[in-house]
């Protein structure tokens, strides 16, 4: 199969395997490319490719290969995404990035550029007087006192697009729906929300039908109309924890697709007739949660979904239907894959498809729907040779309480699978977050290193309905945390983990569930890492709740009485800790600030307890530059093989405000 790399804008990048020790370096490099997307009329590619302190939205033609365009942000922004909105122009939203394990956060700022590189604008922003951007006019006369981002919604024409609005100079703002001109930056407003800070949803004639959101006591609101001008009726109030929103229309507009909590188990897409208000389930799955919804090429008429059950796989309404026939036949010619067709040309004779797997970062292939022909274009990591890396397979366990529990369970290849040294990572959050199966950069990396590589849903994870996650709230140190031990337990029940040779390694609540389950299984674990992490609960409820007041509801709601707290806070159980701990931080997190690592650092000094440490003052919420990053792992290998004795790094280390063990 022809195969083609992105010129310039990808670097050619070399092999991880390295003889004597682990090429953190293939870990910490960025990926090629992180989003790649094909024009409505075939003719072009574009791809948001991360340098090391920005990102670029790089356009290039089919069959010449030539970059045709470029959009360039400033130091320290993003292309945080993008959309073809015709067949030559793009429109592009911009995000700010604190680190590379905290989301990006939008700056409410829309540029657009066409195919090949002309009519830069600037169509909604603050930054009026900066000249880096390339734009050749300024905002319209208000579109700089606003924030906007895109509504999906099908096009009226090719040179408008339906945006959210909000005002800069509200705290909590109302939101509008706005007609934006992508060539001048003109608005028309269509719709004003009843509430503040919502979202909208469309008919398929780009009606605004629906709008929802919550005010500071984080209760949702949904609102329907019947179309433009019509008034907003009340449809749902959030219960019990218990919501729901809409993810699209049926074609003739009749009925609306909404997606719904339950009572019990995972949530359920059902149909809404909006003439007699009827509802009826159309699809759901026994175990989990819709990950992502599947529409009809080209428009938000939904048709199935992705579920990510272990592995994930898809459904549809019609099993019949044409797009339905054709995402399965892409998944028995990719098996034991994810595939997932990630745009398409208008008329859906081209698709581009992503395959990915645990042990694949993610091709990507043109899919020629009528000849049925598939043409490799790019690897997203093309360092990485899938054949070596280390397989991830789901597992299954009761809580002690007998709650299933999911996860996942990476071995490095090769090996029987039985008593390894083990590394418990357990992920962020932590209510709504998930791990999931596929390629992770940090479990591969581990698993190079000889380790068995432990992930847990715990309860209060998402995907797995609203009752299990809900089931997370107030559980900080409780429930969560032995979820944890147990899963810890069965590995060593299965034969998979020494006893002997297991450490907790995690970010943020991760870091927090590490430090915790050292003070809470003093004899469990070997050792503990704790990166951009939380340890005194009641300082983040005080300062969180201070800062917001709707963050402040919140933490009340999931993580309890700021009272009862400092019983379930690792900084205040030192004492309890007897084994090496590694804390890394940097010091503009504004998620997880550095206080809360000086604070633990000095609670195990003064216990005794074997501390070191890694920060950088200008790093956020996880370590994003290279150099930075390289340290930060090679420090985790040669930590971890202190007490495990797993592989080191290959490479050799950076410096900063290191800190070793006293």
């Amino acid at each position: 199969m022809k195969r083609f790399v992105l010129a310039a804008a990808f670097a050619a990048l070399s092999s991880t395997a390295m003889a004597g020790g682990v090429d953190v370096s293939a870990y910490v490099r960025k990926d090629q490319f992180t989003e790649l997307k094909i024009s409505p009329g075939g003719q072009y590619l574009a791809a948001i490719v991360p340098l090391e302190d920005r990102s670029v939205l790089v356009m290039i033609q089919r069959g010449t290969n030539k970059i045709t365009g470029q959009f360039n942000m400033p130091r320290d922004n993003y292309v945080g995404d993008f959309k073809w909105i015709s067949p030559e122009r793009v429109v592009i939203s911009a995000e700010e990035k604190f680190g590379s394990l905290d989301e990006p956060q939008y700056t409410g700022e829309l540029f657009a550029i066409d195919a090949d590189g002309g009519k830069a604008q600037m169509l909604v922003g603050y930054r009026i007087d900066d000249g880096g951007l390339g734009t050749t006019i300024k905002p319209k006369k208000g579109n700089d006192d606003i924030w906007a981002y895109l509504v999906d919604a099908p096009p009226r024409d090719d040179a408008m697009v339906l945006v959210s609005a909000q005002s800069y100079r509200s705290a909590d703002p109302h939101s509008s729906a706005e007609l934006l001109n992508v060539y001048n930056g003109r608005m028309a407003r269509v719709a004003t929300a009843p509430m503040r800070r919502a979202r909208f949803a469309t008919d398929n004639k780009g009606v605004v039908r629906f709008t929802w959101g919550s005010a500071s006591d984080n209760i949702q609101h949904l609102y329907y109309r019947t179309g433009d001008d019509a008034p907003w009726d009340l449809l749902s109030i959030e219960k019990n924890g218990r919501s729901e929103y809409p993810i699209g229309f049926s074609a003739d507009d009749k009925t609306a697709y909404l997606r719904v909590d339950q009572p019990r188990g995972p949530d359920a897409i059902v149909a809404l007739d909006l003439e007699t208000r009827q509802r009826s389930e159309v699809l759901r799955d026994a175990n989990v949660d819709p990950q992502s919804i599947i529409y009809r090429n080209g428009t938000r008429i939904p048709i199935g979904a992705y579920f990510m059950d272990g592995r994930l796989r898809s459904a549809f309404f019609d099993a019949k239907d044409p797009e339905a026939r054709l995402q399965k036949s892409l998944e028995a010619a990719f098996a034991g894959n994810s595939v997932v067709i990630t745009s398409q040309t208008a008329d859906g004779g081209v698709a581009l498809v992503r395959v990915s797997s645990d042990r694949n970062p993610g091709d990507y292939y043109l899919f020629d729907t009528r000849a049925k022909k598939a043409e490799h274009v790019v690897a997203g990591r093309e360092w990485f040779d899938p054949e070596v890396q280390a397989p991830m397979e789901p597992i299954k366990l009761q809580a002690r309480d007998g709650l299933t529990l999911h996860g996942y369970l990476t071995v490095p290849n090769g090996s029987t699978g039985k008593n390894l040294p083990m590394v418990v990572m357990p992920h962020g959050g932590p209510i709504g977050i998930r791990d999931t199966w596929g390629f992770d950069s940090d479990a591969q990396m581990l698993a190079a290193a000889g380790y068995a590589v432990l992930q847990l849903n715990y309860r209060g994870s998402g995907g797995y309905g609203a009752s299990y996650r809900d089931a997370g709230a107030r559980e900080w140190g409780g429930k969560m945390q032995d979820d944890l031990t147990d899963a810890t337990r069965w590995a060593i029940a299965q034969g998979v983990a020494d006893k002997g040779r297991i450490c907790l390694f995690g970010a943020s609540y991760g870091g927090y569930a590490s430090l915790m389950g050292v003070a809470k299984e003093p004899e469990m674990y070997k050792c503990a890492v704790g990166y951009v992490g939380v340890y005194d609960l009641p300082k983040m409820v005080a300062d969180d709740t201070r800062d917001s007041r709707r963050a402040g509801n919140w933490l009340r709601e999931w993580v309890g009485d700021a009272a009862t707290l400092g019983e379930v806070s690792p900084n205040r159980l030192a004492s309890r800790i007897k084994v090496p701990v590694f804390l890394a931080a940097g010091g503009q997190d504004r998620v997880a600030p550095i206080e809360h690592s000086e604070m633990m650092e000095r609670a195990l000094r003064q216990a005794g307890v074997p501390v070191e440490t890694l920060y950088y003052k200008t790093e956020a919420h996880g370590f994003y530059t290279d150099a930075h990053r390289q340290e930060f792992y090679s420090r985790l290998l040669a930590f971890l093989s202190r007490s495990l004795g797993g592989a080191v790094a290959k490479t050799g280390t950076g410096g900063g405000d290191a800190k070793a063990a006293k």
